[in-house]
């Protein structure tokens, strides 16, 4: 008889069977590729909060908008003039002179060039523009965890798989097969053991800004318990 306060737990006996089995064989291992499916690098980067850009100003010739003795003049008698390196504000935007307030956040390079020359064009004679990004922040991804000391890795326009920058953030320290991968992107996470992506080159997938990728050991669970098991 059950004591007054005693819960009931409910256990569900499951015959195994050869169709039980082949269920069990043919369910999928969890995938980096199958979730997140980056095979390919991104197509472009785009400047935000926290980056810092340079601005290079070109005009066609001399009488324009800067024209000045401190004024850089190129061979071919055109103008040219350097802005200091700027701290993408938090409002997403930068100061360019004579242009006023840019909005860069979620622009590419290219992007932010054409606005600028745009608000230009009836100021400066024939206006060119070059961003560089100079210090990249929103473009990274977070790798920590049990295995090293952690970093905040800078993805590369070409892009930068996941084995490469868990090499960045000081590499795999515990033996591989000890070791899972977990990957967290926006509300998807997705943990495989390290294993899977050395060996399958398509589990080595492109990282994205933002992504946080943890490394974490399995550990031996043995003695009191009726199991000796490994458990991440």
């Amino acid at each position: 008889m059950m004591n007054a306060g005693a819960q009931r737990h409910d256990v569900a006996v499951v015959d195994v069977d050869t169709h039980v089995i082949s269920l069990v064989q043919n369910t999928a291992s969890p995938s980096l590729a199958g979730t997140f499916g980056e095979t390919q690098p991104p197509q472009e980067q785009r400047i935000g909060v926290g980056d810092s850009v340079q601005i290079t100003l070109w005009e066609s010739g001399a009488g324009g908008l800067f024209s000045s003795p401190a004024i850089d003049r190129s061979s071919a008698g055109s103008r040219s003039i350097t802005i200091p390196e700027q701290v993408v504000a938090h409002d997403g935007s930068i100061t360019v002179p004579f242009a006023g307030r840019i909005a860069v956040a979620g622009r590419t390079p290219p992007e932010i060039e054409r606005a600028i020359v745009a608000r230009l064009k009836d100021k400066a004679l024939d206006p060119q523009a070059l961003v560089s990004v100079t210090r990249n922040i929103s473009n990274t991804a977070t790798v920590m965890g049990e295995v090293g000391p952690g970093a905040r890795v800078p993805l590369s326009v070409r892009g930068d798989r996941l084995l490469a920058a868990i090499a960045v953030a000081g590499g795999i320290r515990a033996p591989v097969s000890d070791i899972s991968v977990v990957l967290s992107r926006a509300d998807q996470t997705v943990r495989v053991p390290m294993e899977a992506v050395l060996d399958n080159p398509q589990e080595n997938i492109y990282l994205r800004a933002g992504d946080v990728v943890i490394q974490s050991v399995a550990k031996c669970l043995a003695g009191a318990i009726r199991t000796t098991d490994f458990i991440a």
